[in-house]
């Protein structure tokens, strides 16, 4: 899963508790060229286009380019997207789109299907913050890796570069599936964990908290987190702490539940029933009773409408249970593995040490 924070330009002072920070100008630049490329190529009846919430406006606009230079109808998708597992191509089906571009969730994999992934790269420097990290940082680490997210790929080479000038060994993790090099979802961190033996700690370009606090979950590993908008760096390793230890309390709080629903995601990048099918068999042998529901969105409100469950597992996005707060547990793939140790007395470190949490 990934996330785009910021669309438009902005030059604002922010009165946050304290002080008063300037944020930096920035613009998220969408590649409308590639889209009216593929327009040219395919000659598509219609189009439509969605993305992360934060981009829609650039979406509309990008919309209207397309109606004004082709004469074709451009549906903007409204419905929430929340990465590359989040397409929503039933949309594009029921409205006839023969294309339907998905900006902002830069892959390895530019199409599949009627689908065309549009990169959106914002234009702000790390060129500044860098520095202030790399200066601050080299009495305590000799190696670090750089890690970011689809809107930041092209700084990657600049701020490796920073770093080299400190002296540093800066390792850039591979690709794998949909990730290009040093490139991590909020579920998938193989760039982070094909190099771990090879570096002290890890340097994430980004003001996303979602992302950083997942490499240090995941890798353990000391993460820092480059902020170009307000031009500061910062640890994420404790506020990761605090998220591991919220999904370890979900998974003890699951441990007297002795009804489980196992929730299969209906979003095309979320179907997975041979996982569904995989606990619930796991929880059976274990003396649970299981019921299995299918749901697009998984909220708490949602939750609440169904009777008699004692606690859900959901197979759809590994980073619901960690990130949102129900009522009832809710727990990932991860969790509800590590649950199953637990009824059979086996113990649970390190259960969201892994390169893919799905």
């Amino acid at each position: 899963m990934q996330t785009l924070l910021y669309c438009i330009q902005l030059d604002e002072v922010q009165n946050l508790p304290g002080n008063f920070r300037r944020r930096r100008a920035f613009t998220i630049r969408i590649d409308e060229k590639r889209m009216f490329e593929i327009i040219e190529e395919s000659k598509p009846r219609s189009v439509a286009l969605n993305g992360p919430e934060g981009l829609l406006p650039k979406i509309q606009d990008a919309a209207d380019h397309i109606t004004e230079r082709f004469g074709i109808n451009a549906y903007v998708i409204g419905d929430t997207c929340w990465g590359s597992c989040d397409l929503n191509t039933h949309a594009a089906d029921m409205l006839g789109a023969d294309i339907l571009f998905n900006v902002g969730h830069t892959v390895a994999m530019e199409r599949f299907g009627k689908v065309v992934m549009i990169n959106a790269y914002d234009d702000i420097s790390f060129a500044s913050v860098a520095e202030k990290c790399a200066m601050s940082l080299k009495e305590k680490y000799r190696s670090v890796s750089l890690l970011t997210d689809s809107q930041h790929l092209l700084e990657l080479e600049p701020v490796k570069r920073i770093f080299e000038q400190h002296g540093y060994k800066v390792v850039m993790g591979r690709g794998r599936g949909q990730l290009r090099d040093a490139q991590v979802f909020g579920c998938e961190f193989y760039p982070a964990h094909s190099i771990q033996s090879l570096v002290d700690a890890y340097i994430f370009l980004g003001q996303s908290t979602f992302h950083a606090a997942s490499i240090a979950m995941s890798t353990e590993k000391p993460t820092y987190m480059l902020d170009p908008y307000f031009d500061e760096f910062s640890e994420v390793n404790e506020f990761a702490r605090g998220l591991q230890k919220r999904a370890i309390l979900s998974i003890y709080n699951a441990l007297d539940a002795e009804r489980f629903a196992v929730i299969i995601g209906l979003k095309e990048g979320q179907l997975s029933r041979p996982r569904a099918m995989e606990i619930k068999n796991l929880l059976e042998k274990c003396g649970k009773k299981v019921q299995l529901i299918a749901l697009t969105e998984i909220t708490n409100e949602r939750l609440q409408v169904f009777k008699g469950i004692d606690a859900f597992v959901q197979v759809a996005c590994p980073r619901i249970g960690t990130d949102n707060h129900f009522k009832k547990p809710v727990l990932s793939v991860p969790q509800a593995m590590a649950l199953i140790r637990l009824l059979k007395k086996e113990p649970i470190e390190d259960f969201l040490k892994a390169q893919h949490w799905l």
